[in-house]
């Protein structure tokens, strides 16, 4: 078995056209709040509506007062009067209506957002370790930001307001024709040309909106990598080089930038341009019309307005089209991340395990990372409750990965796990990993405050039970001398604190979950002799009762346990505690012997 999880895709994805599917499934999102969207839908009409009555209003007003010689001017003060107090009217009604659409339908944006985050972040925490490994953080991250927020442009922008474009357009359209349907089909002259133009923009902002997401792609994972690397950069006084990196790759994003600014500053004035011949063909047609009295004043003036109003809708539908496309990507990037399956899978009828009262025990295990590059070869190991077994050997022996097949981050490809002769597999993996206190060697610290590192926002773990871990950890003493105590700020990755500090606070943490087991992970290999003997002080009462797996480079710290298992190229070689091993004078004293002497020539 490998452990092929897939490769999220980057942003340099293939234009896609509109599909269905995607769009079926993205509409799901939508269905909790379909009345709020049909409410939407409803205020839309209304404003498309409204949006052709003005015009009218002005063809009336014209006709029956402006236009009219017969009545008087008081008369025609009076007319005007109402028909200026109606269009007012409805342009408060319009202004209300649209303050209701817009809020409604962003409100139901930023719900699907939230939904859909919330989703992607709970998907992503199921995940396993190797999808870590295999996918960058960057790229995770722009799942969750960068084409949510093309999804909340569609949704908000979108989806729901071609609904008001097509129904503005159709009235318009239609009250075009009604007036008078020889002057509406000169109008409509001009359509083939805004069709052309509309698709070839169409086409040219496809291709630059693809190019502006893969130079910020680019751009997104040097400016990552350069930060997370810049004690290396500056150690190396490589900042030159990296700067021009970051030069060619912030040049590339603003030239792609700027192309997609120039096809928008060709294509909207031409669209002004096609209106204003539009304009210019009611007035010459119209205008003659006008004279030989087959159409009136006021209708070709409602013409002018209806024909100004006529274009908007069709350039938005023009800009929606590209939003669409942005979302298919978007939407088939997202997509992939949730189709794709944990490798860890979790049984249906998985039971809570119970506390350990006999053994874990390793039958058979057989495990690689891909295809059959054996990592561990028939790893037969019993460790009894309460026991502490130290596991060593060279890099690349299999340690670290024996104690991470215990806490199910990959499973075995042959052979078993079992606590109390449980498999894991059966068990539920929440409950089996809380039951597992580790300790690495690269402590990972949460930006907070230092209570909030060693509970980790669990409610359950009350004051006393952390002050007694910090206690029995030896991180009190340190934690004391901090200004704010266990309220000190820590900074991100836990800057400002030693590497001493951060693996005090690990302790704590750990024994702050009380597991019953217990796995140091080289935990002790990067600090200072002070610490490490706070460390082995500590240690001593933490394991009192406890199963534990302690991995260490450092043999002189092991030396307490009550067994060592000795691994070579995946197999158990030698077995027994470190009086019984360096009388047999085997692979283990081998590596003592090299300790010895290195420390010897320090």
């Amino acid at each position: 078995m490998s452990w092929g999880d897939p490769v999220i895709p980057e942003e340099e994805v293939i234009s896609k056209s509109l599909d269905w599917t995607l769009m079926r499934r993205l509409l799901r999102y939508l269905k909790p709040y379909r009345v709020a969207v049909l409410f939407s839908i409803v205020l839309l009409f209304l404003l498309s509506g409204l949006g052709i009555v003005g015009p009218f209003i002005t063809k009336l007003a014209i006709d029956r007062a402006i236009a009219v010689e017969t009545i008087t001017d008081a008369e025609r003060m009076r007319i005007l009067t109402r028909f200026s107090l109606l269009y007012l009217l409805v342009l408060v009604l319009e202004f209300g209506i649209r303050y209701a659409q817009t809020y409604i339908t962003q409100l139901v944006g930023q719900k699907v957002m939230f939904d859909l985050r919330t989703e992607i972040f709970r998907h992503l925490q199921k995940m396993s370790l190797h999808f870590f490994h295999k996918n960058p953080v960057g790229r995770l991250m722009t799942r969750v930001t960068g084409d949510v927020e093309v999804l909340n442009e569609l949704f908000t922008s979108g989806v729901v307001q071609i609904f008001g474009d097509l129904f503005l357009l159709i009235g318009i359209v239609t009250a075009m024709l009604l007036l008078n349907a020889k002057l509406a089909l000169v109008v409509f002259t001009v359509l083939p040309v805004i069709f052309f133009a509309s698709m070839l923009f169409r086409a040219k902002v496809r291709d630059s909106y693809r190019n502006v997401r893969t130079r910020l792609a680019r751009l997104n994972s040097h400016l990552q990598e350069s930060i997370t690397g810049m004690n290396v950069i500056q150690l190396f006084g490589a900042e030159k080089r990296s700067f021009d990196q970051f030069d060619d790759a912030n040049a590339l994003h603003r030239d792609a930038h700027l192309q997609s600014v120039h096809y928008y500053a060709v294509f909207f004035p031409v669209v002004e341009l096609i209106g204003a011949i539009a304009t210019a063909l009611i007035v010459w047609y119209g205008g003659g019309a006008v004279v030989q009295d087959a159409l009136t004043f006021g209708a070709l003036a409602a013409f002018i307005q209806y024909t100004a109003s006529f274009f908007r809708p069709i350039r938005d539908l023009s800009e929606k089209y590209n939003v669409l496309q942005s979302a298919m990507a978007s939407s088939e990037r997202i997509f992939h991340l949730l189709d794709t399956k944990p490798g860890i899978p979790v049984a249906a009828d998985a039971r809570e395990p119970g506390p350990l009262s006999r053994a874990i025990t390793f039958e058979n295990v057989w495990f690689a990372y891909n295809d059959e590059e054996w990592v561990l070869k028939g790893i037969d190991l019993t460790v009894r409750q309460g026991e502490s077994v130290a596991l060593v050997g060279a890099t690349g022996s299999g340690k670290s990965t024996l104690v991470t097949l215990l806490g199910r981050f990959y499973d075995v490809q042959k052979g078993a796990i079992r606590l109390d002769g449980t498999d894991i597999r059966e068990l539920a993996l929440g409950n089996l990993r809380r039951r597992i206190g580790t300790v690495l060697q690269d402590v990972f610290l949460f930006s907070g405050t230092i209570d909030y590192n060693i509970r980790l926002g669990d409610s359950a773990i009350t004051e006393e039970r952390m002050l007694e871990a910090a206690q029995v950890a030896n991180a009190d003493a340190f934690i004391g001398r901090l200004e704010n105590g266990y309220a000190e700020p820590v900074r991100e990755r836990g800057a400002g604190l030693s590497t001493g500090e951060k693996q005090l606070l690990a302790f704590s943490r750990a024994l702050a979950f009380d597991p019953e087991i217990f796995i140091l992970d080289e935990a002790t290999s990067n600090i200072d002799s002070e610490t490490e003997s706070l460390i082995q002080d500590a240690l001593e009462r933490i394991l009192i009762g406890r199963t534990s797996l302690v991995i260490a480079h450092r043999l002189s710290t092991i030396q307490h346990v009550d067994r060592i298992i000795v691994l070579h190229h995946g197999e158990i070689r030698e077995e027994g505690t470190h009086e019984e091993l360096m009388r047999e004078g085997g692979l283990y004293k081998k590596l003592y012997d090299l300790e010895y002497d290195g420390k010897r020539w320090e």
